[in-house]
């Protein structure tokens, strides 16, 4: 018989957390002839999601919990998940029914009677998102793929169910960085696609601003190219060509016409416009460095506080 690990990162889920459980509770009894292991990360919320697991604990005794000391972000939930999990096969899923646990018994017969390694999910819109959040992440991973060896394939969610070869390999990448995206593509392995509408929070508030969406690209591009480098390289080559050519051309002007070199306004300008370059350049520099300083800590990636 094998065993399925289901592992739900959770911040800040009471509302949504029982509804997920009858979902789960109706798959599972469809499901006879596998057994399963419910494990949630609570990732340091501040509302009853804790209590709510516990209580579910208390009711079924295939519910596991991990409870951090604090938020350290949905992929340091994502791994601690993933080194808690003993199942034969791993999923991932998110807690407010936005991945629908419905898919379960598909991608496990898919894995079964396949040559597949992990059956992942991707939306095939992004109807109820705000026009903005939904043209600036089509046009993320245009170009992240574009810049990157790794494939991300576009409205890729984090719900998927792996075998445990597969999984070994992603715990074994520890790096305090995290982008699972990248990583899930990075690890390699034999993946089918499988398609769906895109659902609404069955309860609760989404925990993504599109700030916090944007660093989180940023995070995905520092970590899966060095791209960027090659650009602020490219940036300065190219300024230094320009300020040669137009040494030459104040030179020969002068030379000829005699003209004074004028345009105090326009000389400004230029000053700005290069100056933004520079800084630009410097703060991709200051990503990578930043990114390698904290990879040189080697601070956990996660603490506990309590699990069961």
């Amino acid at each position: 018989m094998d065993k399925i690990s289901l592992i739900i990162p959770c911040y800040n889920e009471e509302q949504a957390l029982p509804f997920l459980y009858e979902e789960l509770k109706k798959v599972t009894e469809g499901m006879s002839g596998q057994e399963f292991e419910f494990i949630f990360v609570n990732d340091g919320s501040k509302d009853k999601t804790l209590s709510v697991i516990k209580g579910l604990k208390d009711v079924d005794d295939r519910v596991r919990y991990v409870s951090f000391s604090r938020n350290f972000g949905k992929e340091a939930g994502i791994y601690a998940g993933l080194e808690a999990s003993t199942g034969d096969y791993v999923a991932l899923m998110d807690a407010d029914l936005q991945d629908p646990p419905s898919l379960l018994k598909e991608m496990y017969d898919t894995l079964k009677t396949e040559d597949y390694d992990c059956v992942a999910t991707r939306r095939l819109d992004r109807k109820g998102e705000p026009a903005i959040r939904s043209f600036f992440a089509k046009q993320f991973y245009q170009l992240i793929n574009k810049i990157s060896d790794t494939e991300i394939v576009d409205g890729a969610r984090d719900f998927r169910l792996m075998s445990r070869q597969m999984v070994n390999a992603i715990i074994d990448l520890s790096e305090y960085n995290r982008f699972s995206k990248g990583i899930f593509g990075w690890v390699g392995f034999n993946t089918k696609w499988i398609s769906y509408e895109n659902i609404e929070r069955v309860a609760g508030a989404t925990k993504w601003s599109f700030l916090s969406l944007f660093f989180y690209s940023i995070e995905g591009i520092i970590a899966f190219s060095t791209r960027p480098l090659y650009i602020a390289s490219a940036f300065g080559i190219l300024f230094c060509v320009i300020a040669f050519l137009m040494i030459c051309v104040i030179i020969m002007k002068t030379l000829i016409w005699g003209d004074p070199v004028d345009g105090y306004p326009s000389t400004i300008c230029i000053i700005f416009f290069i100056g933004g370059i520079q800084l630009f350049c410097l703060g991709i520099l200051g990503q990578y460095l930043s990114k390698t300083y904290l990879e040189t800590k080697r601070r956990p990636i996660y603490i506990v506080k309590e699990k069961a």
